[in-house]
């Protein structure tokens, strides 16, 4: 493992290639400071060296328990497992990566989807954080990212949960044009895109919305389409699945999504979210007892 990161941010360069100002970049790294102090348990904040640039872990739980890795989505970083990690963390060691060309710590690097790229960055982390294997939990893109993997790597995942995961259900498009349109209104414009987007109503939630709509009108999210796993790959995965999604997801067809993993994975457990959309809250429990089992 790499030498431990101290209480203080730091980036790398080239920030701008992902921001739409350094003023903007600035808040988002203040705001991303502000939740890894927060952290619910202790932590140790690392960075592995890796082919792709430098990426930052947030590395929780007992040092001998079983490795979890966890991947989250685009526009996101580390700290949206803020609200699980207190739970997985008493049975689990837990390593919350930023994913390289996000919104986190990691480096600005942006690399092809329809590639074994992200697969060679994952091998670099894996090696860097010292596993020879691990259970995956992953969303959207992350998803997308750890199917990837287990597909080209079989032997270093030993379980997949993953959350409305990127390349499974067809991509919806309408998201881009209105994501796009909505930040000629500011903040104000990105907000009521988020909120369509996400699906986030709860008023108990506002922190969260609050914070993925200041990363919506400073970082410039990935637009192009996700490629899509055909159905071989997804009869190849030999780990326990557990996917699961929200049936009003506005970025992924979720019903396709259950439809073909329950057909070509079938040790998969899938769970269909009534009323739910793309941000999913409320299952550390189902996502702890499936690690467990």
């Amino acid at each position: 493992m790499s030498t431990n990161e101290g209480t203080s941010a730091r980036t790398d360069g080239g920030t701008s290639a992902l921001y739409t100002s350094e003023a903007g970049a600035a808040e988002i790294r203040r705001r991303y400071q502000d939740a890894l102090e927060a952290w619910p348990v202790p932590a140790e904040r690392v960075r592995v060296p890796t082919r792709h640039g430098e990426t930052f872990v947030v590395v929780s739980g007992p040092e001998d328990a079983p490795p979890v890795v966890l991947l989250h989505g685009s526009g996101a970083n580390a700290t949206m497992w803020q609200g699980d990690i207190a739970s997985w963390a008493q049975h689990f060691r837990t390593y919350a990566v930023d994913l390289i060309g996000e919104p986190g710590l990691s480096a600005p690097t942006r690399l092809p989807l329809d590639s074994d790229a992200h697969a060679q960055w994952l091998d670099d982390v894996w090696q860097g954080l010292g596993l020879s294997t691990a259970a995956v939990v992953a969303t959207s893109l992350g998803g997308l990212l750890a199917l990837d993997f287990a597909d080209r790597r079989p032997e270093r995942v030993t379980r997949l949960a993953l959350l409305c995961p990127g390349g499974v259900g067809r991509q919806k498009t309408g998201w881009v044009f209105t994501y796009l349109l909505s930040r000629a209104f500011g903040r104000r414009g990105v907000r009521r895109s988020v909120r369509a987007v996400t699906g986030i109503k709860d008023p108990a939630l506002q922190p969260v919305l609050d914070t993925v709509v200041l990363t919506f009108t400073y970082f410039k999210a990935r637009t192009e389409r996700l490629p899509v796993f055909p159905d071989e790959v997804l009869r190849r995965l030999g780990v326990p699945v557990l996917v699961i999604a929200g049936d009003r997801d506005a970025l992924f067809d979720s019903a396709e999504t259950a439809r073909r993993v329950r057909r070509c994975v079938p040790r998969a457990t899938v769970r269909l979210l009534p009323g739910v959309g793309h941000a999913i809250f409320g299952q550390t429990a189902a996502i702890r007892d499936f690690l467990r089992d």
